[in-house]
């Protein structure tokens, strides 16, 4: 299945990149280098418990073992300490991250409510994009009546993108539905 969208970025995107660009050499054309899932759980704090469901999240999500993010300072008013794990995250690389992106456009994106593309300014100036994601209730491999508390994501394509232009060009050539 994730080699389906290798080959579509090879047969289809690099052509076609190439052509709208004008790159002279292969290795100009900009291509998607890996995938960050970022959660941060602001309650971990106080719940032990948030964190964990977390990390199992992810874990269903990617099929990669999530890493825990851990406060760099302490900050009183929040409740916090320096060390304290206060999120959890993912980075996808190679077949894992063409077979996350497959599941995450065909699947996952279809389910979310009111759907009409994906917001145009996620961009960060060099090419790579980043979204969030207010519920994880839209990927399948989540059991909706084992969550306890509704958890959201930032999700980063990180691409070799020297533009948001050709950013943009690669994400919408692999399938990323952006709005008109």
């Amino acid at each position: 299945m994730s080699t389906m969208k290798k080959d579509v970025y090879e047969k289809t995107v690099v052509p076609a990149l190439q052509e709208k660009f004008g790159y002279k050499n292969v290795m100009q054309i900009p291509r998607l280098q890996k995938i960050v899932i970022n959660m941060g759980v602001g309650d971990a704090a106080s719940n032990r418990k948030i964190l964990d469901e977390a990390l199992d999240t992810l874990a269903a999500i990617t099929g990669q073992k999530p890493i825990v993010t851990k406060a760099r300072k302490a900050i009183s008013n929040f409740k916090l300490r320096e060390g304290l794990g206060i999120g959890a995250k993912v980075t996808l690389h190679g077949e894992n991250m063409w077979d996350f992106l497959y599941r995450f456009i065909n699947i996952s994106l279809p389910r979310v409510r009111d759907f009409r593309g994906l917001p145009r300014r996620g961009f960060d100036g060099s090419g790579n994009y980043t979204l969030g994601i207010k519920e994880q209730s839209i990927f399948v491999e989540i059991d909706i009546d084992k969550i306890s508390t509704t958890l959201g994501m930032d999700i980063s394509f990180v691409t070799s993108a020297k533009t948001d232009d050709e950013g943009r060009a690669l994400l919408e050539g692999l399938g990323l539905p952006f709005r008109k």
